[in-house]
């Protein structure tokens, strides 16, 4: 199959990179980090959850980043939110999409939300309900689908199952997610090509984390069997809080710059994305960002 001629990339790393810091990140820090990735020409960025600060005390701000965005034209501002508690802070705080997550392992499931896949999607169905009755996109996350933690390989079956769930409760999109990044490029083929007879290959995203440097060869893979939405973090952040060893999501910089050599249209400056990263990273006290913006920076002399 032909590769596609535009790509969306969705920025998770306010979220999902930043959820996991040990070290409490300032509301202002992540307000400008998501001004600078919104600058860069992003146009889809999850910019916190509304979760138990108890289970996830980096996302606790979240209302608080979301009142002091500098929110701009085309831009989608996206949060998470784990049932009809988490949506209702989210309305409040005027979010126009949102994101529930359902597991691909039961194990997973079990060790993540507290519940079976199935009572997890019993979970969030009333959510995708109430979003889709006061006109806010809903997004679907899967988790593990190229492995777990606890149990090892995922048949893609399930995935398949667990993603019709999603869609069919209302979900536009559906995000599948290489939870502990242990997956290959053909396996990621054949996930596709399971999970496509399920739902249309137009509604699925790709979200690889980069824990055995496979995330970008996958990301390769998918784009080849007709994906056309790639999530990151910039600067490679994040991991799992309930996946021990699972290291960043696959940075935006590198997607960017491989989308950019492949002739694929996104829309984002990548010299823009590499200084949001390298902002966000000053900011954690770390000294580098994305091997792409160590590249920019080198090649500028900085």
């Amino acid at each position: 199959m032909r590769l596609p001629a535009k790509v969306k990339l969705v920025e998770v790393g306010p979220r999902d990179g930043l959820q996991n810091e040990p070290e409490t990140v300032s509301t202002a820090v992540k307000i400008e980090l998501i001004d600078r990735l919104a600058g860069s020409g992003l146009q889809s960025i999850e910019v916190g959850s509304f979760v138990s600060p108890k289970w996830v005390p980096q996302m606790a701000d979240t209302a608080d980043v979301m009142a002091g965005l500098a929110v701009r034209d085309g831009v989608r501002y996206g949060v998470l939110v784990p049932n009809m508690q988490g949506f209702e802070a989210a309305r409040s705080a005027g979010a126009k999409e949102i994101a529930v997550l359902a597991a691909a392992s039961e194990t997973f499931s079990r060790n993540n939300v507290n519940c079976s896949i199935a009572e997890s999607l019993n979970r969030v169905r009333p959510v995708c309900e109430a979003a889709k009755a006061e006109g806010i996109a809903v997004r679907g996350y899967v988790s593990c689908v190229l492995g777990c933690p606890y149990k090892g390989e995922i048949e893609p079956q399930a995935v398949a199952w667990v993603a019709k769930e999603l869609m069919e409760m209302g979900c536009d999109e559906i995000s599948l997610g290489d939870t502990i990044g242990q997956g290959t490029p053909a396996a990621a083929q054949r996930l596709i090509d399971t999970v496509a007879e399920a739902v249309p290959v137009e509604r699925l995203a790709a979200h690889f984390h980069d824990t055995y440097g496979q995330g970008l060869a996958n990301i390769l893979a998918v784009l080849e069997k007709g994906v056309a939405v790639i999530d990151g973090a910039v600067a490679g952040l994040g991991g799992c809080p309930y996946a021990n060893g699972a290291t960043g999501n696959v940075a935006s910089e590198d997607v960017l710059y491989m989308l950019n050599g492949l002739d694929i249209e996104t829309g984002v400056d990548l010299e823009s994305l590499a200084a949001a990263g390298q902002f966000v990273c000053s900011q954690l006290g770390r000294l580098t960002a994305s091997k792409v913006a160590r590249a920019l920076s080198a090649r500028a002399g900085r």
